[in-house]
């Protein structure tokens, strides 16, 4: 009845042949949505994740190090640093054949993972500070170490870009060879819709993290949620859409996995990410200190590259574009590609825009 249903072709008077396939077609898809629609509601299957082999390092507290299986044949190792808390980093290796770390590995890299872990109540007291000075330069001295390298490659994505260049701008001796700031926020100034939320005329940062101890994961999904409120709608027109498409499916059913596994924040992390970046914006001024230390941008003087995303309501590009002018390096660049902020790391547009650019600029200067 199924291959009748798909091969059958409208008996209406005047219908051209071209009119006639499009309906056929339009007939096999409907048959297709339906059945992958009701899988998805009566035999929900959790979607693989994470396809690239890896081996963990090392382990300070509940943050791993990890290294990808790879050719290496890339000189100059790389550190990638996400975002620490809101959500997991399986992001970056979601699906075979869609994946950035697969790609990257694939281009030869020797490829290190900083996976923060999942905090509770009990790492309140874990401070943005001690994430960026203490646990963060371990990691990397235990990537050299792994790959026998004497300089190895920074990228900090999203949050991963103030982590990393805090920890770098205080810390010059370092032996860092290039920068990637991919969808990372440097002048908080202009930081958009949080920026406006977090304007210290309406949020207390201090009153919120005393009366909660950590931010709950709902509350973070809450707030990314609001930047766009019909975000839901529109991504369920667009799986209905192509529902008829598996490829399509198996790639949204684990992206929705990941956009709905939120992750709290510890409260003293939360207290100064707020304060001392959105509300007082230190690190572009040349304020903010870490571990007694400055942070200096200007003390940066490896090649840089900052992406941005046009249509990025997390990270809007003027603030992603800055950081090419607050560093002293003689090779930087900026770029900026279509999509969102997490069109840079995953689907098809990622793939064909910006992997293969940081894989090619880090290439050339490693």
């Amino acid at each position: 009845m199924k291959d009748e249903l798909f091969t059958m072709t409208p008996d209406l008077p005047g219908l051209s042949p071209e009119m006639a396939a499009r309906w056929q077609e339009e007939l096999r898809r409907n048959a297709l949505r339906m059945k992958h629609f009701s899988e998805m509601i009566m035999n929900p299957k959790e979607p693989e994740i994470g396809p690239t082999p890896r081996e963990e390092l090392y382990r300070k507290n509940k943050s791993r190090l990890y290294r990808y299986e790879s050719k290496r044949t890339v000189k100059t190792p790389l550190l990638f640093v996400p975002n620490l808390g809101i959500s997991r980093p399986y992001i970056f290796d979601l699906l075979r054949n869609g994946s950035f770390i697969e790609h990257m590995t694939e281009r030869g890299f020797d490829f290190f993972l900083v996976d923060w872990g999942v905090f509770g109540p009990e790492d309140n007291d874990l401070t943005f500070e001690y994430a960026a000075t203490k646990i963060l330069p371990r990691m990397a001295r235990k990537a050299l170490e792994a790959s026998g390298a004497k300089e190895i490659s920074v990228l900090g994505y999203c949050m991963g870009a103030p982590l990393s260049l805090s920890w770098l701008g205080s810390t010059p001796e370092f032996p860092v060879k290039n920068y990637v700031d991919m969808a990372g926020p440097v002048d908080f100034s202009k930081i958009g819709l949080f920026g406006l939320w977090l304007d210290p005329r309406f949020f207390d940062a201090d009153k919120y993290v005393d009366t909660l101890g950590a931010i709950p994961a709902d509350m973070v999904k809450m707030g990314f949620k609001l930047l766009k409120p019909t975000m839901d709608v529109s991504t369920n027109l667009n799986l209905w859409w192509n529902l008829w498409n598996p490829d399509y499916v198996a790639g949204f059913n684990a992206l929705n996995k990941w956009a709905n596994e939120y992750l709290p924040f510890p409260g003293e992390f939360f207290r100064q990410w707020v304060k001392e970046f959105y509300q007082q914006n230190k690190l572009i001024k040349g304020q903010l200190r870490m571990d007694g230390r400055p942070v200096r941008l200007e003390s940066i003087r490896c090649p840089v590259l900052a992406v941005g995303a046009k249509e990025d309501n997390i990270a809007p590009p003027d603030c992603v574009r800055p950081l090419v002018h607050a560093v002293s390096s003689s090779d930087t660049e900026y770029v900026e590609l279509p999509g969102g902020h997490i069109s840079l790391i995953a689907g098809r547009g990622a793939s064909v825009h910006c992997w293969p650019k940081v894989a090619s600029w880090l290439e050339a200067r490693s």
